[in-house]
Formats: structure tokens, C-alpha cells, sequence
């Protein structure tokens, strides 16, 4: 980051004050990086409303509606599924916003067709859903740290539009 550029959860914070939003969070492969970003800045309890690790299929099911049916078909590490935790943050929280990332951090648990550090990130909105595939090169903790900004970058690039729309 440049001397004089604005921290991403910065921006976010600044961007969603400004359009009165709100934001909730649903993570599995980050375990609670993107929150923890969001949290770092000050005043972030006025648009934070909360956020679930739900790093196991079950917590997906129970605590964020992802359906089993959906984790069957495509797997936890899937457009779909991250789409679903979004949504199903968006719903237990009545935030305006939430983002959500699924992932396999690595360096173990990939395969040929899902290879470590592939991830999706979805954004849900009350005007849309959005969910971007990354493959990263890192190791574990380098691929949480890129994933978690990928997430925050998507919800920025989101407020941006919207404010210049």
C-alpha cells in the first residue's frame, strides 16, 4: 500500500457511512479475517452488524441456510455455496450488504478439479449478487490475507459504482 492510499476496510468504513449501509459477513476458509479487517477500523459498530465462521458444511446448513442439496452438487468451495452464505448472512443479520468467502487455504485439502487456493467471494445486495473466482499461489496464510482483500475490494469497487451511478 502506497504512503498516501486509504486502507481497503477504510474505505469500505468511509464508503458505507456515507450511504448509510450496512454490512454482515460469512467466512470459511478466511475464519474471520475480513471481520477482523472490517473491526480494526474505528466506528465500524455503526455499519458492522456481525459476522459467522461457518467453517464446517453443517454450520453453513444451519447457521447460514446454504442448502444441503447445494453442497452435494457443487461442494463447500463453490459458486453457489458462496453465494448462499452471503445470502444467508444478508438474512440472519438485516444487513443491507454482506460478503462471504469460501475457500481451500491450503496446503493441504485440494484436488485436481479444486486446488488449493482456489476461492469465490460473493457479494449480496438489495440490487444484486456478484461471486468472483481467485486461484492464489500462497501458502495458507498468504492465501487467507488475499482473500479477505479480495473481499473487501469487491465491496468497495460495489460502493464506488453505486455512489457514481
Amino acid at each position: 500500500m502506497g504512503e498516501h492510499e486509504e486502507a481497503l476496510e477504510v474505505q469500505l468504513g468511509r464508503l458505507l457511512t456515507e450511504a448509510g449501509l450496512t454490512i454482515a459477513t460469512a467466512e470459511s476458509c478466511t475464519g474471520g479475517l475480513i471481520s477482523h479487517r472490517i473491526t480494526n477500523v474505528s466506528g465500524s459498530s455503526n455499519y458492522f452488524l456481525g459476522g459467522v465462521v461457518s467453517y464446517s458444511n453443517e454450520a453453513k446448513a444451519r447457521i447460514l441456510g446454504v442448502s444441503r442439496r447445494s453442497l452435494e452438487l457443487y461442494g463447500a468451495v463453490s459458486e453457489q455455496v458462496a453465494l448462499e452464505m452471503a445470502r444467508g448472512a444478508r438474512r440472519l443479520f438485516h444487513s443491507d450488504l454482506a460478503i462471504s468467502a469460501t475457500g481451500i487455504a491450503g496446503p493441504t485439502g485440494g484436488t485436481p478439479e479444486k486446488p488449493v487456493g482456489l476461492v469465490y467471494v460473493a457479494l449480496a445486495a438489495p440490487d444484486g449478487e456478484w461471486c468472483e473466482r481467485h486461484l492464489w499461489a500462497g501458502d495458507r496464510e498468504t492465501n487467507k490475507r488475499l482473500t479477505a482483500e479480495a473481499a473487501l475490494s469487491m465491496v468497495v469497487r460495489y460502493l464506488a459504482q453505486r455512489k457514481g451511478a
